[in-house]
Formats: structure tokens, C-alpha cells, sequence
């Protein structure tokens, strides 16, 4: 996905935090009734997500992106909903989502532009079988037709990053971050409109064998003269679990995660390796969608 693309098709994390803020001129009519969040909400001590019935009461206000109206609801367990998904990635990474969350690309989260935050969703990719469990921490896509924006792992999963969108149904499973969540409401809100499907027959699933951990190596020369840089993390561990997901997925390339010692400190990059030159590597670049990947001279 390109930047420009990124920034027309998704506007999620941080831009409508801002809206949010500084748009909550609607009717109360309009807005979801405190006494609707008691219905679904519970208190969840994980210290790794934002769960507070003042932040629900924020984000399920109705607001305003390019002069559309949206309006947040709470949907039941077991709704249904069909549409396009799209994902965003590395452009967005760290930045502060619409409940308040730093988004993390390596995390199972998503953006929607109306269910409550936390909301647990199934998410199936209906060109290919597969299918994930998403939490809702952001507000996005602002595009007609599409009603979820994953995240880059999340994306990855259900095999959609290449192609950048894919047709999906999205269940709802629970709330508060809890997929098994016997408070959650069942046929209590209005039903909201559901497209029919087609049956997907479930393909045979396929084994991939787990690639062994490698160490980390050191910035050395080699013989390649030019690397698709595909991502750049401060901790090792984000750059081995990147390193072994694009090797997974580029099978006849060398994936390497390599240190570096930049300003007095190491940075861990991760790079696609194995070209002779920078057309080569740009040639592989723009034929796998690696937009947001640079390449980078060994």
C-alpha cells in the first residue's frame, strides 16, 4: 500500500483522535446511551489495553470525517457484517490510536469505524479461506465499502498484504478485549443491515514448518551489493519475528535481521538480501508491494 494511499484510503491512528476531540457537536439522540455501555461493559484490569467506560462514553460519540457522518453502536454477539478490508502498517507504527492505545503493526488489532473499541471480531477472507481474531483499538477506514482496517500482522495472516484489500465477513464475538464474555449482549440492540455471503469452502489447511531461531548478525559486508530493508526495531525480538515472517513468505530469498551500532546504540534492521542491483532490488521491491520498504546499498 502506498504512503498517499495510506493516508487517503485509511486516516486512522492519531488524525481522528483528533476529530473526536474536536468534533463531538452531535445530539444526544444521536449519541450511543450510557446506560447501553453498562449492557456490554466489565471491568478488565489488563494493563495491556485502555478499557474505561469514560473512554467508551468518548468514542462511541458520533462524528464527522470529510463532511460524513458516522455513528458508533453496540452490535450483538454473533453479528454479522460484509464488506472490504484493507490494512495499515509501518507509516502508522507508535502512534496513538483512537481509544488512546500506541498502535503496534506486530499486534492482532484493527480499525472500524463503528463498533465500541475492544469489540473481539472474527474476520474471514472470504477470496481464501482464511480467517483471524481481531480487537478493535482504532477508527478507520473512511472509504465506501470498506469496513475494516487490519493491521500488518493481522493482514499477513489472512494473506491480504500483497493485494492490499480482499472481501471479508466480520463476526462479532465479545467485548472488552474477551472473546468468551457471557456478560455481552445477545439480541438486545437493533440489528443492524447484513449483506448475504457466498459459502466459502474451507481449504485443506497447509503445514509450514518453523523456521529455527537464528542469531542476530553483526553489520558486516557481504557480497551482495544491494538489500531491501524491510523494517527497523529498536529491540531484537521485533526484528527476529519480522525476519522470520518475511521468510516465510519469500521462500527463495535470504531474510536477515542484522545489527547495527548507530549514534551509541544498536538498531536491529531487517533486510531481504541477494541482489546485484539497485534495479534488481527495485524490481522485487515494486513486484511484491513493498512500498514502504527502501533498498539500501551493503
Amino acid at each position: 500500500m502506498k504512503f498517499t494511499d495510506s493516508i487517503k484510503n485509511n486516516i486512522t491512528v492519531g488524525f481522528v483522535s483528533c476529530i473526536l476531540l474536536f468534533t463531538g457537536c452531535s445530539s444526544k439522540k444521536d449519541s450511543v446511551n450510557p446506560a447501553d455501555i453498562d449492557k456490554f461493559y466489565k471491568n478488565n484490569s489488563s494493563s495491556e489495553i485502555i478499557n474505561t467506560k469514560s473512554m467508551h462514553k468518548y468514542t462511541l460519540r458520533p462524528y464527522n470525517v470529510f463532511g460524513i457522518n458516522y455513528y458508533p453502536f453496540i452490535a450483538n454477539i454473533g453479528d454479522e457484517f460484509s464488506g472490504i478490508a484493507s490494512w495499515y502498517g509501518p507509516d502508522f507504527h507508535s502512534k496513538k490510536t483512537s481509544n488512546g492505545e500506541i498502535y503496534n503493526m506486530f499486534a492482532m488489532t484493527a480499525a472500524h469505524k463503528t463498533l465500541p473499541m475492544n469489540t473481539m471480531v472474527k474476520v474471514d477472507n472470504l477470496e481464501n479461506g482464511k480467517s483471524i481474531i481481531v480487537r478493535i483499538n482504532d477508527r478507520g477506514p473512511f472509504v465506501k465499502g470498506r469496513i475494516i482496517d487490519l493491521s500488518n500482522k493481522a493482514a499477513h495472516a489472512i494473506d491480504m498484504v500483497r493485494k492490499g484489500t480482499a472481501k471479508v465477513k466480520i463476526t462479532v464475538l465479545g467485548y472488552n478485549g474477551e472473546i468468551e464474555n457471557y456478560d455481552a449482549p445477545h439480541d438486545v440492540f437493533p440489528k443492524q443491515e447484513v449483506k448475504q455471503v457466498a459459502k466459502v469452502v474451507e481449504p485443506k489447511p497447509t503445514i509450514v514448518e518453523p523456521l529455527k531461531p537464528l542469531d542476530i548478525n553483526e553489520n558486516v559486508v557481504t557480497k551482495d551489493n544491494y538489500s531491501v530493508q524491510v523494517g527497523a526495531f529498536s529491540k531484537a525480538d521485533g526484528a527476529i519475528q519480522t525476519r522470520d515472517q518475511y521468510q516465510r513468505k519469500f521462500t527463495n530469498n535470504i531474510v536477515e535481521a542484522r545489527r547495527f551500532y548507530v549514534n551509541g546504540r544498536y538498531l536491529f534492521k531487517v533486510l531481504i538480501k541477494g541482489f546485484g542491483s539497485h534495479s534488481q532490488a527495485s524490481n522485487f521491491k515494486e513486484t511484491n508491494g513493498l512500498t514502504n520498504a527502501i533498498i539500501v546499498n551493503n
